[in-house]
């Protein structure tokens, strides 16, 4: 039988912070309701972002927020989120219950959000392929 010693007082190399990160999933509830209440909600809010959730993400301290997250990313574009909200492109979110996404939650809203909470912001952003870019 193998034995091994684990000496916690020898460091061998430091892990890297940003391995502990989150991703932000647009399942359920998690950002509609969850992270994001919109401006106009009863719900403390700064620029629709829910206060409670602000200050619970800095007692955490985690030190990476990803956005879009998970399969979301695969179909989100950021163009959808640009101009008056009303006027938004909404899509049906086919892999979390095809419920519509109607774009309310865009990177500008992250972006602030990362900041209030001390957060470094990773933002997913799909490009279309090469033959569509020229």
């Amino acid at each position: 039988m193998e034995k091994y010693l684990i000496n916690p007082n020898q460091k061998i190399a430091k892990i890297n912070k940003d391995i502990y990160g989150h991703f932000s999933e647009h399942l359920g509830r998690c950002i509609y309701e969850g992270i994001y209440v919109g401006e106009d909600s009863k719900i403390p809010n700064v620029n629709g972002m829910r206060c409670d959730v602000v200050n619970a993400l800095k007692e955490m301290g985690i030190p990476v927020l990803r956005w879009p997250g998970g399969c979301f990313a695969d179909e989100y574009h950021w163009k959808d989120g640009i101009g008056e909200k009303s006027k938004r492109k909404k899509m049906i979110n086919t892999h979390w219950g095809g419920l519509v996404e109607d774009n309310s939650l865009v990177h500008t809203n992250i972006l602030s959000f990362a900041v209030s909470s001390a957060v470094t912001p990773m933002l997913t952003v799909t490009l279309a392929p090469a033959q569509f870019r020229r």
